[in-house]
């Protein structure tokens, strides 16, 4: 008996120490499980962090709709709800009766009861229908449309980043879903108890690089370039060269994010500004003329050249853009001309190790490792394969490959003091709720390639092809612009087409000291012939004409005064004329076209006034009085 007792005893505090455990320190993980056979969770989907520009103009955003959910086991008629449901959503019943007989608990209708209209919703809603519930959720909305539409990317039906920043940043855009969570017996009726609310925790925001005034007016100018020459494929991209921050970008044909699905992959996956890769054409010879500088193997004054149309080198004949060629003329003229031959002879000053040394110094043959995907990484001859024919044509930006992100980094280094910076876009990580800064990106130098007094001089050559050679049609009046036009023949099947181009033109201002950079490239236009001066060049100076208001660019002194072709309409300051008569007033703005208002003899008013510069054959308002 004593030894039954016995055990009895130990047997009783074994059922003890158990009920203990079950009821204290385990409790929680038990209970967990208990709530998760009798508690169903309603999904309240987070919203998807925004995107902004530098200035807080929204980019990417969400708006508010509803999406379709089925408790099966409340549903009472379930042939009847499947009918109901099918009629107003338009689709097949048999396909809603699958949805509704699922044995599920909780069944989502997808896709075709995802992100409903307010008017569906209000429709079913109405039915008043046992088991059938509508939740919120959040659809990616984007308020400027095609805008920026390659960098942005897009998303799926379950707000997933496919494409551009959309991907590339998606895990930190995506928040965390919250929930209604209620209480049913195990044939799912919900129980009479209190419901718990889980807060959802939207996405963190991204404040790009962008400016948004500079991007309206780079699509705009893109928009009327297609309008205008019909081309295969335009691009634009606007950087600030003394940070490597994108302040604009954008490639045509584009597409709307908001129906990807209407659009090839093509279309939507190829973000020309960094995936694109082509022969530069002459814009590459910035990189040519900074290593020249650079040095020493040239003084741009002093040191002349005569083209007489064409150079030779081993048994290939190289000409020159203008036929018969430009005569004798100064190393600067030779920029300004840009002239071949003048280049193939720089290159032959520099030697292939030292040119090609450069080259990659700035950057090219591999990837800027910008914060967009689909960066190619463009193609350079390798060093043991350049002969002097290779070297020859590499000098004036023929033979090699180069992408548009390539270039702009490179010759922001050329113009900025010498340094190579990393160029990126996105500025920010910023907190949902607040949007105080949670993680900022900081300018990134990769290198210092050429000294500032060699910067200094590409700088002022290039200023000079603005005022005196093929980028006049850059020239802003008042304004130190700098810029390089580019064209270049196009290859298909290892052979250069006939009259298939890619136009370029390279510009940056203030001269002295730069703020902006721009990069226009076109491909193919039509109807017009096909140089980098006379497509790309003016598309450049509207974008750079709207930036000294958006960026507030002061007119500097000592600005440039452009030489003029014959024919061509200049510039000229306004006199002043209040005081004068008519007669004298009429012969002193004789360059330009008078309209007259009020009665008598004497100027008592102009507009615009004395002082201001305009082309000639504008108009001047004149007030007359006694």
């Amino acid at each position: 008996m004593n030894l039954i007792l016995f055990f009895i005893i130990i047997l009783f505090f074994i059922i003890i120490g158990k009920v203990f455990y079950i009821q204290v320190i385990d409790y929680d993980k038990l209970n967990a499980y208990a709530k998760n056979l009798w508690s169903r969770n309603l999904p309240i989907e987070a919203e998807r962090g925004k995107i902004y520009d530098r200035n807080g103009v929204v980019l990417a955003d969400n708006v508010t709709t509803t999406s379709l959910v089925l408790i099966p086991n409340q549903i009472k008629n379930k042939k009847e709800t499947a009918k109901k449901l099918a009629e107003i959503l338009n689709v097949n019943e048999s396909n809603m009766l699958a949805h509704v007989n699922k044995k599920t608990s909780i069944e989502r209708v997808h896709p075709e009861g995802r992100r409903l209209s307010f008017e569906i919703a209000d429709k079913i809603n109405a039915l008043k229908l046992d088991g059938v519930y509508l939740v919120k959720e959040a659809k990616r909305s984007y308020p400027f449309d095609t805008y920026l539409s390659h960098t942005l990317g897009f998303v799926g039906i379950d707000n997933q980043g496919l494409s551009g920043l959309e991907l590339q940043y998606n895990k930190y855009l995506t928040g965390e879903n919250g929930s209604i969570k209620y209480f049913s017996d195990a044939k799912g009726n919900k129980l009479e108890l209190s419901e718990i609310y889980e807060k959802p925790q939207n996405g963190v925001n991204l404040t790009l690089t962008i400016n948004y005034e500079l991007q309206e007016t780079l699509e705009r100018e893109l928009d009327t370039t297609m309008k205008k020459y019909n081309p295969d494929q335009a691009l634009g991209l606007i950087m600030d060269p003394n940070s490597g921050e994108i302040l604009a970008i954008s490639s045509r044909p584009n597409f709307s994010p908001s129906h990807y699905k209407n659009y090839a992959v093509e279309e939507t996956s190829r973000n020309l500004p960094v995936w694109a890769t082509y022969e530069p054409g002459s814009t590459f010879k910035i990189i040519t003329l900074a290593t020249a500088l650079q040095e020493n193997k040239i003084d741009l004054e002093k040191d002349t050249f005569h083209d007489g149309g064409s150079i030779h080198v081993e048994n290939a004949r190289i000409k020159c853009w203008k036929r018969g060629g430009h005569g004798s003329q100064t190393f600067l003229q030779v920029v300004e001309n840009s002239c071949n031959p003048g280049f193939v002879v720089l290159g032959q000053k520099i030697g292939k190790e030292t040119l090609f040394k450069y080259i990659k110094e700035f950057g090219f043959g591999q990837k800027t490792k910008i914060d967009l995907n689909g960066e190619a990484s463009g193609i350079l001859f390798k060093l043991e394969n350049v002969g002097p024919v290779e070297l020859a044509t590499t000098a004036f930006g023929q033979g090699v490959s180069v992408t548009p992100i390539q270039q702009v980094t490179a010759v922001s280094a050329a113009i900025n003091g010498g340094t190579l910076y990393k160029p990126y876009i996105v500025k920010s990580l910023n907190e949902p709720e607040t949007n105080t800064v949670i993680k900022e990106t900081k300018k990134t130098k990769v290198r210092n390639v050429i000294s500032k007094e060699t910067s200094k001089k590409v700088r002022e050559t290039l200023e000079s092809v603005v005022t005196n050679g093929t980028g006049r049609t850059a020239f802003i009046d008042g304004y130190r612009v700098g810029g390089k036009t580019g064209t270049a023949q196009k290859v298909k099947d290892g052979k250069y087409m006939v009259g298939n181009y890619t136009v370029s033109f390279m510009g940056f201002m203030p001269a002295n000291d730069p703020q902006i950079v721009v990069y226009i490239a076109v491909d193919n236009a039509k109807g017009i012939t096909q140089y980098g001066g006379t497509i790309a060049g003016p598309i450049a100076k509207n974008v750079l004409t709207d930036a000294i208001d958006i960026l507030n660019i002061k007119k500097p002194k000592g600005a440039s005064e452009k030489e003029y072709n014959v024919g061509e309409k200049k510039y000229i300051t306004i006199p002043n004329v209040i005081g004068k008569t008519k007669e004298e007033a009429g012969e002193i703005l004789k360059d330009f076209k008078l309209i007259y208002s009020g009665t008598g003899n004497t100027v008592t008013y102009q507009s615009p006034q004395a002082g201001n510069r305009i082309l000639e054959g504008e108009e001047i308002r004149i007030m007359l009085n006694e």
